[in-house]
């Protein structure tokens, strides 16, 4: 009896001991699994480097489009590890993913990124393609000739860099296929302008305008009709001595163009001998002509709906480059003890402003014949001061040219004649660097 009286009080406590069980195994053990499931990515063995599986982790996470965590990973890596080896990797790969990713928003960033790439590992084997990608962040921003032209300019300056910096590498060729359709671009929308002039009888400054699309882009599909242009300003503004070289250099370097013949007879008038275009002008003529295909109706027709560029005209010219005291370099510059890499690792802009303390980042703009010399490279307040003022004189330039081809497209134009003043300001901007 006393042992049938101890098993019945012990077999109601046996369910409830076995659903404690049960609960507590509900409660712990998922969260067991979910916690190893978690950090099996992250895991690192003995042995193995850290920062290694960070990078790896986020190539894989780029690889899958996951481009937010991808870079977060990257980031953890540049903040924890500042003097990983894989430091340089890692920052590429961030800039390589907005490249990637495109849309405005990713093309800025990425443009801002290789350009770090470039301030802190100038001497790594993938600089050159740093460049050459920065440039081609503008290039995919830029718009038509007669729009905003501030991207076109970038990606000029930076195919400029590329080609004086890199001049034996093997992306030369692309570059140069790239910086003539920026050109070609850029010398539109200053063709544009000058032939509004020209139209509207203002000679002088139509020929300034038109003289530098002659001098700074040699390769421009239209420069025949901006030499012959050129002398008839010359020619209206009874100047028909000036006006002869510029017929010579259309017979000489557009010999196929359609308006030699008349070139040739204005020199005849003009008792000038005619010029005979080399071998070489000649060859490079008949190269151009032969790979030109001119677009039917539709095509054109599309052309004028599309925000796009149109490169169809660019010829396979020489390039002008410019001089090394205008190809302008930017420098790292440590202020204290900090090491450069750990100082710019969380975003471009941190580094960019001078005095924020002993320990920081400071970046200078110079010329490229400056870093050259081997001189110290200190700014000074003189020249960032002449260099913004003629970034806002470039840039009122660029707002009065778009407000005069908006009024040549249907506006009324000012009964002021803001196109004299223009021609004034370019012959004082030649006088005075």
């Amino acid at each position: 009896m006393n042992f049938k009286n101890s098993s019945d009080d012990t077999l109601p406590k046996r369910p409830l001991l076995i659903l404690l069980v049960l609960i507590l195994g509900a409660v712990f053990f998922p969260g067991c699994l979910f916690h190893r499931h978690h950090n099996d990515g992250l895991a690192v063995a003995p042995g193995e480097q850290p920062d290694k599986i960070l990078l790896q982790k986020s190539q894989k996470e780029l690889q899958h489009g996951r481009y937010t965590t991808g870079r977060l990973l990257l980031q953890s890596l540049i903040n924890t590890y500042p003097d990983s080896e894989y430091l340089s990797q890692a920052k590429l790969t961030i800039a390589n993913s907005y490249f990637k990713q495109g849309g405005i928003s990713g093309l800025t960033e990425a443009e801002a990124e290789y350009k770090d790439f470039i301030t802190f590992f100038p001497t790594a084997p993938e600089a050159p393609m740093a460049e050459y990608r920065a440039g081609l962040c503008h290039f995919r921003l830029m718009g038509k000739a007669d729009r905003d032209q501030t991207e076109a300019h970038e990606a000029e300056r930076e195919f400029k860099e590329f080609l004086v910096k890199f001049p034996t590498n093997p992306l030369m060729p692309d570059v140069k296929n790239r910086l003539r359709e920026v050109q070609e671009v850029l010398a539109q929308g200053d063709y544009g302008v000058a032939m509004f002039y020209y139209r509207r009888g203002d000679y002088p400054a139509a020929q300034s305008r038109l003289k530098e699309v002659v001098d700074n882009y040699p390769s421009f599909s239209q420069g025949d009709h901006a030499f012959w242009y050129i002398a008839q300003a010359l020619t209206h503004m009874k100047k028909q001595r000036e006006a002869v070289p510029y017929y010579d250099r259309l017979v000489m370097e557009f010999p196929l163009s359609p308006l030699v013949p008349d070139a040739k007879e204005q020199l005849a008038d003009l008792h000038k001998p005619i010029p005979q275009p080399t071998k070489a002008m000649m060859a490079r003529a008949e190269a151009d002509a032969s790979h030109h295909h001119h677009r039917n109706v539709i095509l054109q027709a599309l052309g004028a709906f599309s925000g796009a560029p149109d490169f169809s005209e660019t010829l396979h010219g020489p390039v002008l480059l410019g001089s090394a005291n205008q190809i302008e370099v930017k420098i790292a510059k440590l202020n204290g003890t900090l090491k450069p890499p750990a100082a710019n690792s969380t975003a471009s802009a941190s580094a960019t402003s001078a005095g924020e303390g002993q320990n920081s980042i400071s970046i200078q703009t110079s010329s490229l014949a400056s870093l050259n010399s081997g001189k110290n490279l200190d700014p000074a307040p003189s020249d960032s001061s002449s260099s913004s003022t003629a970034t806002k004189s470039d840039s009122n330039k660029n707002s009065k040219d778009q407000q005069n081809l908006a009024s040549q497209n249907g506006n009324s134009p000012s009964s002021e004649h803001p196109e004299k003043k223009k021609g004034m300001f370019h012959f004082f901007k030649k006088i005075i660097p």
